[in-house]
């Protein structure tokens, strides 16, 4: 848990998108990752909301994308492969995450997002957005991913 092989991404990163390794703390208890610290400016939204999904083994979760918010993903249980697509210049990009890659993602607005559990126990991607969910005006936008 915890290699940073070359971040283990594919293809050329897209604009705005972040892939930053956590540090993780073992010991004889476990570990531990500190995925968010509200000094460090990870962009220019504040975080609103944090929630948590679970993707089934072979399952896929996403398959949108935001006009609006910038979200950051963190696999914290589980193994799992990011799609990434660039919905203004078709730029596309893979980033390999969960416990053996522990890594936080930043996706801005514009950048369709599906995360495929590769594994075979249940994926826990926590997720923290910069706007509050509103069922009314939902800012999400399905995508279809060709490969998905």
């Amino acid at each position: 848990m915890g290699g940073h092989d070359a971040l283990r991404e594919e293809g050329e990163m897209i604009e705005g998108v972040q892939v930053q390794p956590l540090e993780i703390k073992r010991d004889e208890r476990g570990w531990l990752a500190e995925i968010l610290q509200v000094s460090r400016k990870e962009s220019d939204q504040p975080i609103r909301q944090l929630h948590l999904t679970v993707a089934d083994p072979g399952k896929t979760r996403g398959k949108h994308y935001h006009r609006r918010k910038t979200e950051w993903a963190c696999v914290v249980s589980g193994e799992g492969r990011l799609y990434l697509k660039d919905t203004r210049t078709g730029g596309e990009a893979t980033v390999f995450m969960g416990e053996s890659h522990m890594v936080k993602v930043c996706i801005p607005p514009y950048v369709a997002h599906a995360i495929t559990n590769t594994g075979k126990e249940p994926l826990y991607l926590i997720v923290m957005a910069g706007e509050e969910f509103d069922p009314a005006d939902p800012d999400t936008n399905p995508f279809h991913f060709a490969s998905l």
